[in-house]
């Protein structure tokens, strides 16, 4: 039988319980994903992340800390970092008679931000952060608003480029975020599901141009909570046309596609009825995703709602209306670190750390 996990999952405070160390050690999960409420300082989130990888070294544990009002840590140490929005307004003081100045500054910027995220966040144990925002600032989307870095597709390319260097640079890969692009539609996917009416050709020339020209650098993409309507019918993480016909083939992407949250009130609209969260993430698995995230259902009902989307999933399995792919298995574990971690003190007492620092906006 093929080994494929696909499920990443929570828990519910600062410290694993019975429960949480049961499912992490479940073969169909993958990963565990961090929240505030997670967090209480560095030395008990470093306990935290050693304890996990304990039940399995090769669980990925990830987080959304990408700076600005998305960013998980913020005391004890933790760089507040800037939204991805100051970058871009970095950028555009070359168009205020400071030619050049400007575009290098935020590019620089740009990777010192990535470096330092991930150093902070690796030394602490977690492997791996949801970002960077692909999403164009059309100035439609409050929900992205300041995550996105700007609104030419070409800026935020190479901001976002040299922030995913920077994320190399501390031995950390990357998520681009949201596929094909959620800047365009004012709804907000966590409590609606919005429909974006423009055409194939307009969405490729513009939202998901960054997709295209960042194919060889990505390591991970994750779809929008978003029907475009003119596409599809169904929203673009459940959209074998979005992730198997276009961003596989069209746009030739090999790494990782993660499903958004599918707890998310939004996330299991489909054809015009709401999906169990077995039904999404299966439904999710088949079209395309690789890795399914099923967030903030540790704490109701005792986590038993994970509990049954795992025996869901080993059922369609046995049953063969899901079956594993030791692909996608392969591409889950190329997100986990290749490299050591810096410690903390070792990291905050390093040049290239304090260099990168000054070079925050």
């Amino acid at each position: 039988m093929s080994i494929h996990a696909p499920l990443i999952l929570d828990i519910e405070g600062i410290s694993l319980n019975a429960d949480d160390r049961r499912r992490l050690a479940h073969p169909l999960t993958g990963g565990m994903i961090l929240f505030g409420r997670n967090w209480q300082n560095r030395a008990q989130l470093t306990d935290l992340c050693a304890e996990v990888k304990s039940i399995r070294a090769d669980l990925l544990i990830a987080v959304d800390h990408e700076g600005g009002r998305v960013q998980r840590f913020r005391t004890d140490g933790f760089t507040h970092l800037p939204p991805m929005r100051a970058l871009g307004e970095l950028w555009a003081q070359d168009a205020q008679g400071q030619p050049g100045s400007g575009v290098l500054k935020a590019c620089e910027a740009a990777t010192s931000a990535g470096f330092v995220l991930g150093s902070e966040l690796r030394a602490c144990g977690v492997d791996f952060s949801f970002t960077p925002v692909l999403d164009l600032d059309h100035g439609e989307s409050g929900v992205i608003g300041d995550r996105a870095f700007a609104r030419d597709p070409r800026v935020v390319s190479l901001l976002a480029r040299s922030l995913m260097h920077g994320l190399l640079q501390a031995g950390m890969g990357n998520c681009g975020k949201h596929f094909p692009g959620h800047g365009a539609v004012k709804a907000d996917s966590h409590v609606a599901l919005p429909v974006d009416k423009r055409g194939l050709k307009t969405i490729l020339a513009d939202d998901a141009q960054p997709y295209r020209w960042l194919g060889s650098v990505l390591t991970a993409v994750m779809p929008a909570h978003v029907i475009y309507s003119k596409v599809d019918s169904r929203p673009a993480g459940f959209s074998p046309r979005w992730l198997q016909d276009i961003l596989r083939r069209q746009l030739g992407f090999q790494g990782v596609v993660f499903t958004d949250d599918l707890s998310m009130a939004a996330a299991r609209q489909m054809d015009g009825r709401t999906l169990s969260y077995a039904e999404a993430v299966i439904t999710a698995l088949e079209a395309g995703c690789d890795l399914a995230l099923l967030c903030n259902r540790s704490a109701v009902n005792d986590g038993t709602e994970l509990d049954e989307v795992l025996d869901a999933l080993a059922e369609a399995q046995l049953k063969g209306h899901w079956m594993p792919s030791e692909i996608s298995e392969e591409r889950r574990l190329n997100l986990l670190p290749r490299s050591p971690a810096r410690p903390w003190d070792e990291l905050v007492r390093s040049s290239d750390y304090m260099q990168a620092l000054d070079r925050l906006p």
